[in-house]
């Protein structure tokens, strides 16, 4: 497996939250509904998407964005506006004075806001509902905002499509929205570390190192092997000194941190799947036993893994840079 594969195999959407918004200007809306990541395009008219600390963003017709959470964000006619609407967990809304407004702005399939009129703002978004359905890998990774304008990455086609099939209500409707989610998603994600922007990590850089990228390609297909800087420097043809001095370089730590980070990531999106425990969990990822993988993960997360698969703790937050990124050719 690849490193781009590795990463953009994440995202796997289980019944997303997916709507077509209808507004009239002057209006602004605030999401706090702490979803891991959304996406977000617009289909009529402009809007600014202002995140919790990353640059705000002027959206145009045809523009996809990724948003990465928990944090709020705010969609709005112009950064001036003030909120109007709030979106809290569970997709519930609510007026600046307290007023639920979920059902009462519905404007039928898929359909929320206000009537649609010759100017009014029509914008699409889906949610991803758990972290699960996304990897940790990934969001370990992303900056908060990543704009991909109209006319970057060929999204124009994902989106014509979203835009009707939100319309229908026909059998496997739920997932092939969610299919269309994740490719959407995807697509704003390789135009991103395929662009080789100062964003993307150096782990992916590496890739095309031809000494560091075998090593990567190797522990990320074989998390379980028992590697060693010796072992790995063998496979690869170089002297073990040589491998740890240029892997660092390139990468930012040493092949075993590598190594560990990258066990512990795919070890929590594998105690998300509903027959893991937490010994099959260890063997997979390269733990002697469960002990030991116990350990490992409570010093890297602060929980064990038994805490964090009984949904008693929540691991901490991606620390990657609250940044904007827009994306270009």
């Amino acid at each position: 497996m690849d490193a781009l594969t590795a990463l953009l195999e994440g995202p796997k959407a289980r019944g997303a939250f997916l709507l077509r918004s209808v507004f009239n200007p002057p209006w602004a809306l605030r999401v706090e509904d702490q979803a891991p990541v959304s996406v977000v395009t617009v289909v009529r008219g402009e809007a600014w998407l202002l995140p919790a600390h990353a640059t705000p963003a002027r959206l145009s017709p045809g523009d996809v964005v990724a948003i990465r959470g928990p944090g709020p964000y705010t969609l709005a006619d112009s950064p001036e506006t003030p909120i109007e609407i709030t979106v809290g967990p569970e997709q519930r809304c609510t007026t600046s004075s307290g007023r639920d407004v979920t059902e009462s702005m519905s404007l039928g399939v898929r359909t929320w806001g206000e009537s649609l009129q010759e100017g009014s703002t029509v914008i699409l978004s889906g949610t991803y509902q758990a972290p699960s359905e996304v990897g940790r890998h990934l969001l370990a990774s992303m900056p908060e905002l990543l704009v991909q304008p109209a006319g970057v990455g060929g999204s124009e086609t994902l989106v014509s499509l979203l835009a009707t099939e939100l319309n229908k209500e026909e059998l496997g409707q739920e997932i092939m929205l969610d299919r269309l989610l994740d490719l959407l998603l995807v697509n704003v994600l390789r135009t991103w570390l395929t662009g080789n922007t100062p964003d993307t990590p150096t782990w992916y850089r590496a890739q095309s190192d031809p000494v560091v990228g075998t090593a990567l390609r190797l522990m990320q297909e074989e998390p379980a092997r028992p590697w060693t800087v010796a072992s790995l420097a063998s496979a690869v043809g170089v002297s073990r000194a040589a491998l740890a001095r240029r892997f660092n370089a390139l990468v930012g730590q040493p092949p075993m941190a590598y190594l560990t980070n990258w066990r512990l990531t795919l070890a929590v999106d594998l105690l998300d799947q509903p027959d893991a425990t937490v010994a099959t969990v260890a063997r997979q990822v390269g733990y002697g036993s469960a002990f030991a993988f116990s350990t490992a993960f409570k010093r890297s997360y602060g929980v064990s893994p038994q805490e964090y698969r009984g949904g008693t703790t929540e691991l901490p937050q991606s620390t990657a840079a609250p940044r904007t990124l827009v994306l270009s050719h």
